[in-house]
């Protein structure tokens, strides 16, 4: 079900009027969805001389918990998004780019399947317009449906100008791959997220969105048993990079999915071993023949003491450091769509201390030159 923006969800301190004064709660417009495509936008791929879209940020919430229950995880993640907009709100503005808030998708459970669609039309409408998406969650299986909003407006599938209240997909054939530009995925994260299952939760996000791309079986909203085998084939456009994998938080079988799949894996141990400097560059080259960038940052990724407030807190994670140089680089490709910031469980905060880290994570890219 779609909300839309709501003005009381931004307050916060006020030290007068004027940009030099600028906060996110001062600044922040609404936008509806369905009538984004009436902006100033360019549409997909257009520049704005920042990690913003064409036509600056879009913030979109997804409150849904179904997805990480259904994976066997701690419920919560759906208070998400109003925790990151409470720590964003106060957040000092230092640029003049144009920040909306498009309003918030709930999963009305068990209809996961059914909001992921809500959440795929609006992406879809918003980065058509020029926005650059940055998805409030809510679990991961955030990015599946965020991914395929991406995905119908750079192939122009979908049905234009649905907006969220919209369940359909439209009838319009994908462009193929070669017209379409590349779409290159980064998901800094401790978990690969290629699960086969029944149905999705938050640990099949990526398998669906290989299989969108024309990898990893049969059609993306199909289930897969555990038993059957990734597939690889040679026409599909499947570019994924996840940086920060622990390894025994990972069966054999996930690192046997990712090889089949072609996955690029980084270990968090690796990632120790470079200064943050390098980690971003890493991401620089994961990205370097795309024309799209789909940014996926899982909280769970960092360490407990950095992000205590999601469902899997890591024993060891990768240093929040390393998590703002990759998400920095990725905005500073100046290709970048498409941010999901996922499984924040403000139930298992502390002093709000996740929320603040996905803030400022927020801020980073928003804000960068690119």
């Amino acid at each position: 079900m779609y909300t839309p923006f709501d003005p009381a969800d931004w307050t916060g301190r006020d030290d007068g009027p004027g940009r030099e004064h600028a906060r996110w709660h001062s600044v922040i417009e609404g936008l509806d969805p369905r009538e984004a495509g009436s902006s100033s936008g360019s549409g997909v791929g257009g520049a704005s001389g920042s990690g913003a879209g064409a036509a600056g940020v879009a913030l979109l919430g997804f409150e849904s918990d179904e997805g990480v229950e259904r994976n066997g995880g701690r419920r919560g993640a759906a208070a998400g998004p109003a925790a990151i907009r409470s720590a964003l709100a106060s957040l000092a503005v230092h640029d003049e780019v144009a920040r909306a808030d498009a309003g918030t998708v709930r999963t009305e459970d068990p209809d996961l399947e059914g909001a992921q669609r809500e959440l795929s039309d609006a992406v879809r409408d918003l980065v058509r317009a020029g926005r650059l998406v940055v998805a409030l969650g809510g679990g991961h299986e955030i990015a599946w449906a965020t991914h395929r909003g991406l995905f119908e407006a750079v192939t122009g599938s979908g049905a234009a100008g649905s907006g969220a209240g919209d369940s359909g997909a439209g009838d319009a054939a994908p462009a193929p791959a070669g017209e379409r530009g590349r779409i290159a995925v980064v998901n800094l994260d401790a978990h690969f997220d290629l699960r086969a299952a029944d149905r999705p939760t938050s640990g099949t996000p990526f398998l669906q969105i290989a299989r969108l791309h024309g990898a990893g079986g049969p059609a993306a909203d199909a289930p897969i048993p555990d038993s059957a085998p990734a597939e690889q084939s040679e026409s599909h456009d499947f570019d994924y990079t996840v940086l920060g994998i622990s390894e025994p938080n990972n069966t054999r079988v996930l690192f046997e999915t990712a090889e089949a799949l072609g996955v690029r894996t980084v270990l968090d141990d690796e990632l120790a071993e470079m200064t943050p400097q390098q980690a971003g560059e890493l991401v620089a080259k994961a990205v370097a023949d795309a024309d799209h960038v789909h940014l996926s940052i899982d909280l769970d990724g960092l360490p407990a003491s950095v992000a205590p407030g999601v469902s899997a807190p890591a024993a060891v994670g990768v240093s929040l450091a390393h998590y703002r140089a990759m998400a920095r680089a990725a905005a500073a490709s100046g290709k970048l769509r498409l941010v999901d910031v996922a499984e924040l469980n403000p139930e298992f905060d502390v002093d709000n201390r996740t929320a603040k880290v996905a803030a400022r994570l927020i801020s980073d890219i928003t804000s960068v030159e690119g």
